[in-house]
């Protein structure tokens, strides 16, 4: 199994993206909207070994959306990011306040990405039956395998 197929099974137990890297990088939307795709259709395929009702998989799928929408708007700002580390390093004096207001300012950004997986994880968990989340842990652990050990 594929790096990005473990990514969307962990996606599915908390009906999002775990690990906001699974969602490439790519101009135009290209391999960007490929991953969101697959991860999306993973995460389906573990409802549907679930048997999730229709209501719960609406409920699943907001939550989905709005990690998507976190990554959405961390991707935004990538070039930005890049340039201003880029003049950091480029500069004739490094000045660790600097450097280290950067760093804050990056973990804040991821903060907010953790944040959206983790209340996707809370939804999910709060709309599915004990059952169910079995078969979606069952489901994960036997896709899984090969990425783990």
């Amino acid at each position: 199994m594929k790096r990005r197929t473990m990514f969307g099974i962990a996606a599915a137990l908390s009906a999002t993206l775990v690990g906001a890297g699974a969602v490439a990088v790519g101009a135009h939307g290209g391999r960007h909207y490929v991953m969101k795709r697959v991860v999306a259709s993973m995460i389906d395929d573990a409802l549907d070994a679930a048997q999730v009702t229709p209501a719960q998989r609406a409920t699943i799928h907001q939550a989905r959306d709005r990690a998507f929408a976190a990554v959405e708007t961390h991707r935004k700002d990538r070039r930005v990011r890049l340039e201003q580390g880029l003049a950091l390093f480029e500069s004739d004096r490094l000045d660790p306040q600097v450097v280290h207001e950067f760093v804050q300012q990056r973990e804040q950004e991821h903060r907010v990405i953790a944040d959206a997986i983790g209340q996707a994880l809370v939804d999910a968990h709060g709309v599915l039956t004990p059952v169910q989340r079995k078969a979606l842990a069952d489901y994960v652990r036997s896709h899984a395998r090969r990425h783990v050990d």
